[in-house]
């Protein structure tokens, strides 16, 4: 079981920076792929980065590249989301979400491939 508690959001202006984190309890924090979604109102959710158990390899939707970096530390069971650049279309809720055994090649980009979610942290950029 891990549980898992988001924090960093807030209301930004355009080409701001904001850096989300991600808290996980349990032991086995470092065998978790590690993926951050947002959903928007009345949107669905959608993939936003995820990282493997290493933090060697990273998956970044088209929409956040170069712009969003994620990062872990397994030592402190926590994965970080460096957001720069930030648009009003990034306005969102931002989630967590973990998983022992989905894939950074394949799968990791659905939100059904995860089992374990945080609340979710407000994310509003204004213009």
């Amino acid at each position: 079981q891990v549980q898992l508690v988001e924090s960093g959001g807030g209301l930004v202006q355009a080409g701001d920076s904001l850096r989300l984190s991600c808290a996980a309890s349990g032991r086995t924090f470092g065998s978790y792929v590690m993926g951050w979604f947002r959903q928007a109102p009345g949107k669905e959710r959608e993939f936003v980065v995820a990282i493997n158990w290493s933090g060697g390899t990273t998956r970044y939707a088209d929409s956040v590249k170069g712009r969003f970096s994620i990062s872990r530390d397994n030592a402190k069971n926590t994965v970080y989301l460096q957001m720069n650049s930030l648009k009003p279309e990034d306005t969102a809720v931002y989630y967590c979400a973990a998983d022992s055994r989905v894939s950074v090649n394949y799968g990791f980009n659905f939100p059904a491939s995860y089992a374990y979610w945080g609340q979710g942290t407000q994310v509003t950029v204004s213009s």
